[in-house]
């Protein structure tokens, strides 16, 4: 077990990075908040926890209602001393995100900036959501239709219903379009 001092020289437990990030495992599987923001691992085998998912659904009343973006994180040996690489797999137009390639640059977004130990994966996915209602991204036009920096979207049809299926890491979203009666 490792300990920190105190500034008044009690001491405070620091939770190993492998339980830090068991717990925050456990409580991504448990859904938060109002279930528009998620995340989970990427590869249930990776033993150092690294690569994660997390999904964030655009806030009503802004550019980015109605849609779902994707992004990775990627924890290194150093987290939670050391913020995660986070990056959008959707393509979005946020004031804090490469528009090219998709990265959350940390002097743009301030938690990443000043990260703090107790700072956790669902904190940056929760701020993420309340920057895009922020005057500067509510109202950025956003790119047109559904638009990847990878391939994860899927278009299939089945007894007339159209499906959007979006790979979202370990899980599978599957909307219901409209009925369409054209072959695309």
């Amino acid at each position: 077990m490792q300990q920190e001092m105190g500034s008044e020289g009690s001491s405070r437990v620091i939770v190993p990075r492998n339980f830090r990030l068991l717990e925050e495992l456990e409580r991504g599987e448990k859904g938060i908040g109002d279930g528009t923001v998620s995340y989970g691992m990427d590869d249930a085998d990776d033993v150092y926890m690294q690569s994660w998912t997390g999904t964030i659904i655009g806030p009503p009343n802004t550019a980015h209602e109605g849609r779902i973006y994707q992004l990775k994180l990627f924890c290194g040996k150093e987290y939670p001393e050391k913020p995660p690489s986070v990056k959008f797999q959707t393509r979005i137009n946020m004031s804090c995100v490469n528009e090219e390639s998709g990265v959350v640059e940390p002097s743009l977004f301030p938690m990443l900036a000043d990260w703090r130990r107790e700072y956790t994966m669902e904190d940056i996915l929760m701020q993420l959501k309340k920057e895009m209602i922020s005057p500067q991204n509510r109202k950025l036009a956003q790119p047109p239709g559904l638009s990847y920096l990878s391939s994860s979207l899927s278009l299939i049809w089945c007894f007339g219903f159209s499906y959007v299926l979006l790979h979202l890491g370990p899980c599978l979203i599957t909307i219901i379009c409209q009925k369409q009666c054209f072959v695309l």
